[in-house]
């Protein structure tokens, strides 16, 4: 990879790494979801990009703190607390159903009680956790290299937040659908989401989707794209929406999803790939804002539009 440029991502390559990471991120992530109290939109459960890989953030538990962290430099799993503790793991020797058994005992010893759902949201017939030697794929490259796309499409997705003065989401990782995102909010209360997001209680998804919101993030594939891909979509989305013309040409609007997707691959061969992504969340934006009446003078930063 030459210096300042974006790495190269092959889902087909590494999808099961992908798979494996996906669901060992859900088992931090429900830790936290038992652990913390109840933020807007779930908030709260996310995960955030570090220089070294992902990390839960600051987990308060009576009289100590723990964190949770995934170093995919040095590929291993760190938990540590305020009392100076600290256990580390493997991942190139670590399954599901071993990360789940690891994580839970490591908090036990540390006096920390947790008990989560071992069942993975979002996912259909998903194995139990502490059954799950299925999923014990983790290849080095590809975590580092999709890691490292992470890094530079935090950095992009920070800008785009920057430019808003409305309620907007941190730029943070949601471990149910694998996906790098950040979320605008223009301030009016939405009709109510039917829901229907497998293993996900309806009213999970109907609190997230509360008031009109614009999102747009990432994930490195799945079994319905198969592609890295960067995405956008409204909530609710407003008539006209799917016919707009957006930036750049190589973006389309997928009808089955209801987003507006970009191939990671047409921003990575880019000669600006910051500068391509940051057209495609401005331009979809802009179209989802303006057809749905957002007042953008209020939600906007008028020096950085």
């Amino acid at each position: 990879m030459r210096k300042g440029s974006w790495p190269y991502l092959a889902y087909k390559d590494a999808k099961q790494t992908y798979q494996t990471i996906h669901l060992w991120t859900q088992i931090a992530g429900k830790i936290k979801v038992a652990k913390l109290p109840w933020i807007n939109h779930s908030w709260h459960t996310t995960l955030f990009v570090t220089p070294f890989g992902l990390t839960t953030n600051n987990i308060p538990d009576r009289d100590k703190h723990f964190q949770i962290n995934f170093d995919f430099l040095q590929h291993r799993l760190q938990i540590i607390t305020s009392k100076n503790e600290e256990k580390v793991f493997d991942l190139k020797s670590l399954s599901v159903a071993s990360c789940y058994k690891y994580t839970l005992e490591t908090l036990s010893n540390f006096g920390i009680d947790c008990q989560i759902n071992p069942i993975a949201c979002e996912l259909v017939d998903p194995i139990p956790f502490y059954l799950d030697d299925a999923h014990d794929s983790y290849n080095p490259e590809h975590a580092y290299k999709w890691h490292q796309a992470l890094l530079k499409i935090n950095d992009v997705l920070t800008k785009f937040r920057a430019k808003f003065t409305g309620k907007s989401s941190p730029v943070h990782f949601f471990w149910g659908s694998f996906d790098l995102a950040v979320s605008r909010f223009s301030g009016k209360e939405a009709p109510l989401h039917p829901g229907g997001i497998p293993n996900l209680p309806d009213w999970v998804t109907q609190e997230a989707y509360s008031h009109e919101v614009f999102s747009c993030g990432f994930w490195p594939g799945d079994a319905s794209v198969p592609f890295a891909a960067f995405y956008s979509y409204i909530y609710p989305e407003p008539e006209n929406y799917n016919t707009s013309s957006v930036k750049p040409d190589t973006a389309y609007y997928d009808k089955n999803l209801r987003e507006y997707l970009l191939p990671y691959i047409n921003v990575q061969k880019s000669d600006n790939p910051s500068q391509i992504l940051l057209d495609f969340l401005n331009s979809t934006y802009e179209v989802a804002a303006n057809l749905s009446k957002w007042d953008r003078e209020k939600l906007e930063y008028k020096q950085l539009k």
